[in-house]
C-alpha cells in the first residue's frame, strides 16, 4: 500500500499544507478519548509507518519519537470521561479531534479524517474510511493518539494500581470487568459505559457461553471439526480448537452489540496473543499434529444479544 498516494493527489491539486487526524479510545469503559493532527514533510521517509493497531507497543513508540521530530506541526489533545459521559463518545471524539486541529502551530489546507463521520474541523477536509492505512498522515496520528492515551493510562494505572489500566488500558476486558465488581468504578470511569456493572460480569460470561457456541455452529458448518472448547493452561485460555485438511486451528471468539465504537478484534491485543499462543504450545505438546497451527478471530455481533435474529460473524484467518 502506498500511504502517499493521497497526499500526492492532493499535492497535485494545489494544496500544499495537508493535515492528517485520528483517534484512539472510543471504545474503553475508562479514560479520555485521545486525538491527534499531525503535518508532515510531504514524502518523508519513516520506515515502518502503518496504523497504529498493526504495530508493536514498541514500534508506536520508536514512530512517535520520530513523527514528532520530523514534523511540519502536530498537536495532541483529548475529550475526557466527563465531557463523553456529557455529549457522548461520538460528539466527545469530535470535540477533541478539532481541539487537536486547533492547537496546530500551522494552519492546513486540508485535514484527512479517518472515518466516515465528520467532525467539522476549521479547515477543509476529507473523510477516509481507513484512512490510518491509506495515508501516511493519518497513520502518524493515529500513532500520536495511540501512544499518548496508553502513556496516559499508565501512568494514571499508578494511582489505581487495583484496577491494573497499564495492562488493558481501560478496555473491557474480563479483567476489568472484575475488578470493577469488585472495587466499583473510578473517577476516570465513563459512567455511561457501566449501566447495569452490577449484573455483568455474569452476563458477560453468559454471552461469552452463547458466542462460542454460535461460532462452533459455524465452523462446523464450514467443515471444521471441533478437537477442544475452552482449553485452558496456566497462561490462559483459548475458546476454541478445530482443525480442517490443513491447519489446526487456535480461535478466539470476540462478541460485541456493534462495531460502532471498536472492532472486536481490537480487543484481542498483543499480551492476549502471547497468552493465547503459550496456550496453544501446551496444547500442541501434548497432541502430536502434523497440521500447521493457525490463529483465527471470529468476531460476532449481536445488537441485541441472545435475541439477536441474525448475528453478524465475521472469521478472520490469520489473525495474528
Amino acid at each position: 500500500m502506498d500511504l502517499w498516494s493521497v497526499e500526492r493527489e492532493l499535492k497535485s491539486a494545489g494544496f500544499k499544507s495537508i493535515c492528517g487526524v485520528d483517534e484512539a479510545g472510543r471504545g474503553p469503559l475508562a479514560g479520555p478519548v485521545y486525538a491527534a493532527a499531525v503535518i508532515l514533510p510531504f514524502g518523508i521517509d519513516l520506515p515502518q509507518l502503518d496504523d497504529s493497531k498493526k504495530l508493536t507497543q514498541k514500534t508506536r513508540e520508536k514512530l512517535y519519537g520520530e513523527i514528532v521530530r520530523s514534523a511540519i506541526s502536530y498537536g495532541i489533545a483529548y475529550a475526557d470521561n466527563n465531557e463523553i459521559d456529557g455529549l457522548n463518545i461520538l460528539r466527545a471524539t469530535f470535540l477533541a479531534m478539532n481541539r487537536a486541529v486547533d492547537s496546530l502551530s500551522v494552519n492546513p489546507d486540508i485535514a484527512l479524517i479517518d472515518g466516515n463521520r465528520d467532525p467539522f474541523v476549521k479547515c477543509r477536509s476529507r473523510l477516509i474510511v481507513g484512512g490510518d492505512g491509506k495515508s501516511a498522515s493519518i497513520a502518524a496520528a493515529s500513532i500520536l493518539a495511540k501512544v499518548s492515551r496508553d502513556r496516559y493510562m499508565t501512568e494514571i494505572a499508578e494511582k489505581y494500581p487495583r484496577y491494573a489500566f497499564e495492562k488493558h488500558k481501560g478496555y473491557g476486558t474480563k479483567l476489568h470487568y472484575d475488578r470493577l465488581l469488585e472495587h466499583g468504578p473510578t473517577e476516570i470511569h465513563r459512567s455511561t459505559f457501566l449501566k447495569n456493572l452490577d449484573s455483568k460480569g455474569g452476563e458477560n460470561r453468559q454471552l461469552g457461553k452463547w458466542g462460542e457456541k454460535l461460532a462452533n455452529e459455524y465452523l462446523r458448518k464450514k467443515a471444521y471439526a471441533i478437537e477442544a472448547e475452552s482449553f485452558r493452561s496456566r497462561f490462559g485460555e483459548i475458546d476454541l480448537i478445530v482443525k480442517n485438511s490443513e491447519y489446526i486451528v487456535f480461535v478466539e471468539v470476540k462478541l460485541r452489540k456493534s462495531a460502532k465504537f471498536a472492532h472486536a478484534r481490537e480487543f484481542v491485543g498483543k499480551e492476549k496473543q502471547r497468552k493465547i499462543i503459550a496456550t496453544a504450545n501446551c496444547w500442541l505438546s501434548n497432541h502430536k499434529d502434523q497440521l500447521q497451527p493457525r490463529f483465527d478471530v471470529i468476531e460476532i455481533y449481536a445488537p441485541d444479544g441472545e435475541r439477536t435474529l441474525s448475528p453478524e460473524i465475521i472469521h478472520l484467518e490469520n489473525a495474528f
